[in-house]
């Protein structure tokens, strides 16, 4: 089995990568760790349970992550030229264009149709978006506050941002904190910063309420 979660140290995880590498192993259960540029020149035959899991929710990456990610994990089978290798996908959506582009090794195909569609959304890298993450034990004060900063948004229309929310996070619960989200998306060309100050400083944040912002977010967690 391989997963960070398992091994204490970094060389314990590297000694049994090595084992595995060197034939100790038959079959390797593992988390995406296997797919991160290991190589075991003695496997022919991946699998993936779920392929399409990642495309839930609601990170706009998540097409581009998924892609990328299948395309290493079947890479580690047959990387001996003498040893043939496969891939098999689990899939609830084969005809999904991710799949599609995946089963048909059509990588230019994927990057173009998807740089088409953040084009049209105006999303990154076509516009700036920012994620306001709020958060407090009190779940009422928590949404109280990110439906006042809503309907304060006049900065945020100035620049001709959109604001969405608020709603809760993804994970919406975190060591005893509720988690509330909003997001704003703007032109490319928009001062998104500067309208994000002025419109957050109306406010006085209220005890035990946490505010955090992401701009550009990796994560929409």
């Amino acid at each position: 089995m391989l997963s960070s979660d398992l091994f204490g140290s970094a060389r314990a995880l590297k000694d049994q990568i090595l084992m595995i590498a060197e034939g100790g192993a038959d079959i390797v259960i593992g988390t995406q760790i296997v797919a991160k540029g290991h190589n075991f020149p003695l496997l022919t035959l991946v699998g993936v349970i779920d392929a399409d899991l990642g495309l839930q929710g609601s990170d706009l990456r998540a097409a581009e992550r998924t892609f990328q990610l299948m395309r290493q994990v079947a890479g580690r089978a047959g990387r001996m030229a003498e040893r043939a290798g496969e891939a098999w996908l689990q899939t609830h959506q084969p005809e999904h264009p991710v799949i599609r582009a995946i089963l048909g090794g059509e990588e230019e195909a994927f990057w173009t149709a998807e740089a088409a569609m953040r084009r049209a959304a105006g999303v990154p890298p076509y516009g700036r978006m920012a994620g306001i993450i709020l958060s407090s034990p009190d779940i009422a004060a928590v949404f109280d506050f990110g439906t006042e900063l809503a309907r304060r948004d006049a900065p945020l229309r100035k620049i001709g941002a959109l604001l969405y929310g608020p709603a809760p996070a993804p994970i919406a619960r975190i060591r005893g904190r509720h988690r509330v989200r909003l997001l704003v998306k703007a032109g490319k060309a928009a001062p998104l910063q500067a309208a994000l100050a002025e419109w957050l400083g109306q406010f006085q944040i209220p005890s035990g309420l946490r505010l955090a912002i992401d701009i550009d977010p990796q994560s929409f967690l």
